[in-house]
């Protein structure tokens, strides 16, 4: 996370909480430092790994305290002070002062957010064209590019692992491995309905149309989390074909594994090694069943908020791409930019900043809620 995402909360409406952090520190410290404590090695390891995961929030709560007092000195200077030097000086001081409690602030209110464990994971991405025929399958293909060049762009690897293309151009449905560190931290906002407005090639009358795709964004399950029993699989294995289905190959070295309990069937053919595929398929599947468990956990808990932010049900319209205007909005935070090429680019932060922002101050407002 960058300083410029700042969560938008009142800093004052924080101060009780890291007061109460502060004083939980010390405890911590005190009784580290008890002859109980260092009596029994397994308490204090476990008071030693606290300490250590506050110890940085502490720092920059006292760092943000010093600055407060100097702004207040700055602040008292230029008040009382008649020499046109010493006011010059104070003035510069608070300058520099409030420039640096901005960019404290910032800090602090993102070290206050419990995060998120699946934000380290890599991503299974899968676009579907929607409602609207022959376009929505073009407009599924602009988004797959999309996503595709912001991976290549933030230094992620990523790998088309299924691709069922339209007839005329576009895509169908495409599934995408992506890796890298922090993919799913920054991605998980775009699972929703994506919509276009612009007048479709075959248009003679100049009308625009309406299209939408589907975006889903997975966290790859850990093997953990989703045991599989070998005997609920079906492996098939057929050859891999490329465009227009000429053969690639002639060895059986696509793979499509399908989970009976589910009906859940997901196939690779991206590798030359049928084990290498077999492989692929098999995390893919075991996100899609992770996020089938999270999902009915989530329903069974209905009070609490969904992993995916809003109500995480794909068909809600999250964004759209208004070709005429140029334009780029998404509906969730009511923002609008008017630069649509750069975003299909690739240029995905125009968007992700400003989302990432709101929903980390709605998360910080929970979390206050919670602890009131």
């Amino acid at each position: 996370m960058t300083l410029a995402l700042v969560v938008f909360l009142p800093m004052n409406d924080l101060l009780p909480k890291l007061e109460e952090i502060e004083r939980t520190f010390q405890g911590l410290q005190e009784e580290q430092a008890s002859p109980e404590v260092l009596a029994n090695p397994e308490r204090l390891a476990e008071l030693s790994r606290k300490v250590a995961e506050l110890a940085p929030v502490v720092e920059s709560i006292r760092a943000y305290r010093s600055l407060r007092e100097r702004q207040a000195q700055a602040r008292a200077m230029l008040a009382e002070e008649k020499d046109p030097e010493l006011l010059a000086l104070a003035e510069e001081e608070l300058s520099q002062v409030n420039e640096a409690l901005e960019q404290a602030e910032a800090e602090l209110k993102l070290m206050l957010l419990p995060a998120d464990p699946h934000d380290s994971r890599n991503v299974i991405l899968e676009v579907r064209a929607g409602t609207g025929g022959q376009e929505a399958a073009l407009f599924a293909g602009e988004l797959l590019r999309m996503y595709l060049r912001y991976a290549e762009a933030k230094g992620w690897k990523a790998t088309i692992t299924e691709l069922s293309e339209a007839d005329l151009g576009g895509v169908k449905e495409a599934v995408v491995l992506i890796e890298g560190r922090g993919a799913y931290s920054r991605l998980k906002y775009e699972s929703g309905v994506h919509r276009v407005q612009r007048v479709p090639v075959t248009e003679a009358s100049g009308r625009i149309h309406t299209s939408a795709a589907t975006v889903a964004v997975l966290p790859e399950a850990e093997d953990v989390e989703i045991q599989i029993d070998p005997k609920e699989l079906r492996i098939d294995t057929f050859c891999s074909s490329g465009h227009g289905g000429q053969s690639v190959n002639t060895t059986y070295s696509a793979v499509r594994i399908t989970h009976l309990p589910t009906g859940i069937a997901v196939s690779c053919q991206d590798e030359r090694s049928q084990i290498q595929n077999r492989a692929k398929a098999m995390r893919i599947l075991k996100s899609r069943l992770l996020e089938i468990k999270q999902r009915e956990q989530q329903e069974a808990l209905a009070a609490q908020r969904r992993s995916q932010v809003g109500t995480g049900d794909r068909s809600e319209k999250i964004r759209t791409y208004n070709f005429p205007q140029s334009r780029v909005t998404d509906h969730r935070i009511g923002l609008t930019v008017y630069r649509l090429q750069e975003v299909l680019d690739g240029e995905l932060d125009l968007i992700l900043d400003p989302l990432i922002a709101h929903f980390q101050a709605e998360r910080l407002k929970e979390e206050l809620a919670a602890s009131a």
